[in-house]
């Protein structure tokens, strides 16, 4: 699958296998920071959309999640350990998340590659996830910009359950500097007609600059069950290992269709 950059902003074809699932015209975006193998939650936002913002000209958090993961046991998410990328800072705590760089990008490399093989070898989709894993470590190799090898590792993950979306990034296109007016320009920008808004997003989100646009903001939530609540909390190739790439696809693909449901 072939991610693009480009203006052009086709149909999603999302589950195009099962015609009940197919979505409809309407665009929908995600905007979201890279993160370094995102969990679950993230990725399942990002999979329910037609095209994801790489929101990268926003000032970079130490304690979030855009050069760590939480990396859990197989046979038990509620274990789990760090895997951090240490990430150096140019421009101190304002230096953006596209101008952070990688302290030690050969240890890490090292590290990284470790720990999932640790974490994951035993487990019977063991070869999917060395997919996921085989263009970050090469990317690790190639650069030290953190936001690059982060993303990186969030399209392998998407790449291995099929999605068919595109990506922009924020720095490219065209927005105010208001939190809830930056976020509804870049929908406008990316040619989505709807915004996929998480839990966290929807307690200060302000609607007025969506409506002004003809924005659709869409909740987005993920179903209350063991493997989502679980999930949430560590990095998504803990499901994978546990449910395969076509299971955790169609999972992914139940939580997209219904979290849009409402644009039907």
């Amino acid at each position: 699958m072939t991610l693009t950059t480009g203006s052009a902003v086709p149909v999603s074809t999302h589950g195009s296998s099962s015609p009940d699932l197919l979505l409809p015209l309407a665009q929908a975006c995600a905007v979201h920071q890279p993160n370094l193998l995102p969990r679950l939650s993230t990725l399942a936002k990002l999979f329910a959309a037609d095209v994801w913002v790489v929101l990268d000209d926003v000032q970079f958090a130490r304690r979030d999640f855009q050069h760590r993961t939480r990396l859990a046991a197989l046979g038990d998410a509620e274990h789990w350990r760090w895997l951090s990328l240490p990430t150096h800072l140019p421009g101190g705590r304002s230096t953006i998340v596209k101008d952070a760089r990688l302290a030690d990008p050969e240890p890490s490399s090292r590290r990284m590659e470790g720990m999932i093989h640790h974490a994951y070898r035993r487990s019977p989709p063991w070869p999917a996830i060395e997919a996921v894993l085989a263009p970050v470590l090469a990317t690790l190799r190639e650069t030290d910009r953190t936001a690059v090898v982060a993303e990186i590792s969030t399209r392998a993950l998407l790449a291995a359950l099929d999605w068919q979306g595109q990506i922009r990034h924020s720095w490219e296109l065209t927005a105010r500097r208001g939190r809830s007016e930056r976020l509804a320009d870049l929908a406008v920008a990316s040619g989505s007609t709807s915004y996929l808004c998480g839990t966290g997003g929807m307690r200060y989100l302000d609607h007025t600059p969506f409506r002004a646009q003809g924005i659709a903001v869409i909740p987005f939530s993920t179903p209350p069950d063991d493997v989502w609540e679980q999930g949430s909390r560590v990095t998504a190739l803990w499901a994978l290992a546990v449910l395969g790439p076509a299971s955790l696809a169609s999972m992914l693909r139940s939580a997209a269709r219904l979290n849009r449901q409402g644009r039907r």
